[in-house]
């Protein structure tokens, strides 16, 4: 894979935003897709004809009846001063803290990372709450949030 740096990437403010200050550690964890690579990745996991959720068509995995299982808010833990995830995503208890997590805005921004920064860094993440899509590695459990403060888990 191909990265850029937090500072190249578009979206890269999210990360440094002075209300939730990331450690270095963290952000050295945070590793943007270069946009050919975002592509490739998105094409292959997401859709091969959609550039962003809101065109999904119907042989799109999200669109599939059956895939979202369960609703909740992550709005208000986002507002909270509490970091802790929002409730259906503490049921990934099966993901380890190196389970390499892909959250997918677009085509041409998806973020890796691993499952122990996530855990710390999910505000930051939706900051950008433009419909993004999370999965990671070897897991069939998927994450979509959308902009009006829900989300939906499932299994792909």
């Amino acid at each position: 894979m191909d990265y850029q740096t937090l500072q190249e990437y578009s979206q890269g403010w999210i990360f440094r935003h002075r209300e939730l200050v990331l450690s270095e550690e963290c952000l050295a964890d945070i590793k943007p897709l270069s946009t050919r690579f975002a592509n490739q990745y998105w094409r292959q996991n997401i859709s091969a004809e959609a550039t962003h959720a809101s065109h999904f068509l119907g042989d799109d995995w999200p669109s599939h009846n059956g895939i979202w299982l369960e609703k909740g808010e992550w709005q208000a833990a986002w507002e909270s001063d509490d970091m802790a995830l929002p409730e259906l995503l503490q049921a990934f208890s099966d993901w380890n803290d190196n389970t390499v997590v892909y959250f997918c805005y677009d085509i041409n921004n998806v973020v890796q990372t691993t499952w122990r920064t996530f855990k710390q860094s999910w505000k930051n993440f939706l900051f950008y709450d433009d419909e993004p899509i999370m999965l990671a590695k070897r897991r069939m459990q998927v994450a979509r949030f959308h902009s009006n403060g829900t989300y939906e888990t499932g299994i792909r």
